[in-house]
């Protein structure tokens, strides 16, 4: 089973010795969802563990896109914040892809930006998608070869499946993205030497669909503390797989306070 060995190396002490400053992550809410209002919980608790600043800006749920684009930019200028959170969904009434957009680069922690989604596809400085970027440590951190391998990713939001895609091309596997509408996903399933299930349906991808030996990311989460992985009969096939809850869930929010750390300590003038 593929589990989190423990959260890359954070250096807020060095960061608040030198410059007198403590990291600050601001995280801003929409609404009262339930499920967000327990992850943002979850993020300021580790926040305060690992000795980061947490900021919360709570939003009721008739914000406006205008209102929350504002409030993001107005955090954006604030030399006191290093990293900005948007929790999402905001509510179907947002347009999240504008209200992603001003957040300024230098403080996308999230890896939301379409400047951060460039960066990365392109191997340049920059801030990676945290879910994706956990589940990256986590297959180095199990030593799993890409090399060669067959990737299929279900799933191709651009915070998920679209990036972890492009991270997995970049260390030489050969990626398949698929979606609701690819015909016959078992059988492409079947072909991968890695399965990344990140389409948000429970239980989707079933143990009979898995390739014996397959290592198995499952990075969906549903109602129920389900993955989009049937976890049993996947496990009886998998070499590794991941849990739901526990396997990808603490890896992003481990990536979210190091990227906040990497943040802070470019914009103190610590980091080129």
């Amino acid at each position: 089973m593929l589990i989190p060995h423990r959260e890359p190396g954070v250096e807020e002490g060095e960061i608040s010795q030198r410059t007198r400053t403590v990291p600050c992550l601001a995280t801003v809410l929409v609404g009262e969802d339930p499920a967000s209002v327990t992850y943002v919980r979850m993020k300021r608790a580790r926040c305060a563990k690992a000795g980061i600043q947490s900021r919360h800006i709570a939003l009721p749920a008739t914000t406006t896109t205008a209102e929350l684009v504002d409030t993001l930019a107005g955090l954006s200028g604030d030399p006191g914040v290093h990293g900005i959170l948007l929790q999402h969904p905001c509510g179907p009434h947002i347009d999240e892809r504008a209200a992603f957009e001003a957040i300024a680069p230098e403080k996308d922690v999230d890896g939301v930006t379409m400047h951060s989604f460039a960066a990365m596809s392109f191997g340049l400085p920059g801030f990676v998608s945290c879910t994706p970027g956990g589940i990256m440590r986590l297959l180095e951190a199990y030593d799993i070869e890409l090399s060669g391998k067959h990737a299929v990713v279900v799933g191709r939001s651009a915070i998920l499946g679209k990036p972890v895609g492009m991270l997995l091309l970049a260390k030489d596997a050969t990626v398949t993205y698929c979606h609701s509408r690819t015909a016959n996903l078992p059988a492409v399933v079947q072909e991968a030497d890695v399965v990344v299930a990140a389409v948000g349906r429970p239980r989707l991808i079933r143990g009979q669909d898995i390739k014996p030996g397959a290592v198995v990311i499952d990075a969906g989460y549903n109602p129920g503390n389900v993955g989009d992985v049937d976890f049993d009969t996947a496990l009886t096939r998998a070499s590794l797989i991941t849990p739901v809850p526990g396997g990808v869930g603490p890896m992003t929010i481990a990536v979210l306070l190091a990227q906040t750390l990497d943040a802070a300590a470019h914009q103190l003038g610590l980091q080129q």
